[in-house]
């Protein structure tokens, strides 16, 4: 189960970071049969690595049980609507990934089974969901490794929590904490959600406040402190919002109304109980073995066994 976590504790989107071994990887990287391994071998290189510059405690491989929530969808239609490659009518539909990547998942799943390492995904929410659960509960300082900029909002100084947002693989990685943050975007990871909803983000299908762009977005809330703030400018004569402005705000009052809950990551999922400590050895070394020889990933889990058998050093 989640002990009260103290030590540094990484939390791992881990779709988001076989998508990037994925295409980062060449797929000419195959087992014996001929499959490719890419995505398998690149995530088994970017754990070695981020727990070798990182040196965190516990670790958390965290799942997309469903990668386009209902709950989400019924109050944004188009959240995440052109990934769909087929809508079911009972279960998450079925997202556009690409072919030779969709069977290396259970593999992944099976390697990091054996390995020891916690993998949770939870029915009815996304891995950036089960990330802000974690996030919530932890009592020390968090790394959360992410290639999506949705999971800046959980950026909390006072509490250790950063983003590492790989840049080029994980050999470099963008360390963001709230200086970065106002530094680019002029808010803080609080401010983060109400940003992204104002300006939309055509990668998970938000419209956002037409006329409303980035930087426009970031005045405004420095001008009014947050959307309930601008919300209230809008019904203030007095207010400095320019007569476009205080019109489009005011048309998109239903899509206002409704976006916090679709961008802001839930803090309240139903966890499972899973021990976080990160293994200094497999949990099931003939499994693992076995995976091995099967799908010939060789000295990529090779040297991920030696870095945590360092550990015990």
């Amino acid at each position: 189960m989640m002990r009260g976590v103290t030590g540094r504790l990484m939390l791992l989107d881990t779709a988001s970071l076989y998508f990037r071994a994925y295409f980062g990887v060449p797929d000419s990287v195959r087992a014996p049969d001929g499959t490719p391994v890419n995505a398998v071998r690149g995530l088994l290189e970017f754990i070695d690595r981020l727990v070798k510059d990182h040196r965190p405690d516990d670790l958390v491989a965290c799942m997309d049980a469903d990668w386009r929530p209902r709950w989400r969808v019924d109050l944004i239609p188009s959240y995440k609507a052109h990934r769909v490659a087929e809508e079911r009518g009972s279960g998450p539909d079925e997202e556009e990934v690409p072919d030779t990547l969709s069977p290396q998942v259970p593999i992944i799943e099976a390697v990091l089974d054996a390995l020891g390492i916690a993998r949770v995904g939870v029915a009815g929410y996304e891995a950036d969901d089960v990330i802000g659960t974690f996030t919530g509960r932890a009592k020390g300082p968090v790394d959360i490794v992410t290639g999506d900029r949705d999971l800046y909002q959980l950026v909390d100084d006072a509490r250790g929590v950063r983003v590492l947002y790989p840049l080029k693989g994980v050999a470099s990685l963008q360390l963001t904490d709230e200086a970065w943050l106002r530094e680019k975007y002029g808010v803080d990871g609080r401010g983060y959600p109400d940003l992204a909803l104002l300006r939309g983000d055509p990668s998970d299908g938000l419209p956002g406040v037409p006329g409303i762009g980035e930087k426009t977005a970031a005045k405004l809330l420095a001008e009014f402190g947050d959307l309930a703030g601008i919300m209230a400018a809008v019904d203030d004569p007095k207010a400095k919002l320019t007569p476009s402005q205080r019109r489009r705000l005011d048309e998109s009052r239903p899509y206002v109304a409704v976006a916090p809950k679709v961008v802001r990551v839930a803090d309240d999922v139903p966890l499972p109980e899973v021990s976080t400590a990160l293994p200094d050895a497999p949990r099931d070394g003939e499994m693992l073995e076995a995976l091995a020889a099967r799908w010939g990933l060789g000295g990529s889990l090779q040297r991920l066994l030696t870095t945590l058998g360092a550990r015990r050093a």
